[in-house]
């Protein structure tokens, strides 16, 4: 049986606000969420997530609206480690389990979750598939995950850092530099 929960960010890192619908039952985890964004352009964001088995990405889809009109992507992991954007085959990002859609606290959830990183000592570096936005590249991203204490983990990737608060579930309550969220689960 699916668990559902709507979860809203201001998400400082654009000047806007995101909810987004989870269900999640076992280790399989579905949302659907949008964003409205105003850095660095005015722009709209609404996207589909589905996990396999152990919070493992199965697709996203990703829809953002701009001034200049609409861009779509739709990304694919055929849970073999093998990565497709709208189709065409994103080597780069062979071999990464999770997507990472930029600016989306969501997104943090799946590794998080996979190895409880949010309630148990560990340290675990991944490769991500990230999802720029607006313009929706997707790049590799190597990004460490590291627990600091029971609902508190250490994200790093590059220079970048910053230490994130979840809670019980594993969502995100606060992303310092990027959102904090407004609801309760």
């Amino acid at each position: 049986m699916f668990a559902s929960h709507a979860l809203t960010w201001e998400v400082t890192a654009s000047r806007g606000f995101e909810t987004a619908w989870t269900e999640r039952a076992d280790s399989v985890l579905r949302a659907r969420g949008r964003a409205v964004r105003t850095v660095p352009e005015p722009y709209w964001v609404s996207y589909e997530l589905e996990t396999a088995e152990d919070f493992v990405t199965r697709r996203l889809r990703v829809t953002v609206e701009t001034g200049a009109g609409t861009r779509v992507l739709d990304l694919r992991h055929d849970g073999h480690g093998r990565w497709t954007a709208d189709g065409e085959p994103l080597p780069d990002v062979d071999g990464a389990l999770d997507c990472d859609l930029g600016l989306c606290p969501l997104t943090n959830t799946m590794p998080v979750l996979r190895h409880g990183l949010h309630r148990e000592p560990g340290d675990r570096e991944f490769l991500m598939a990230w999802v720029s936005v607006p313009d929706l590249a997707v790049r590799p991203s190597r990004q460490t995950y590291t627990h600091l204490r029971s609902g508190h983990v250490r994200f790093s990737s590059g220079d970048f850092r910053s230490d994130l608060e979840f809670d019980d579930e594993g969502y995100v309550v606060d992303y310092p530099q990027l959102a904090t969220r407004l609801t309760a689960r």
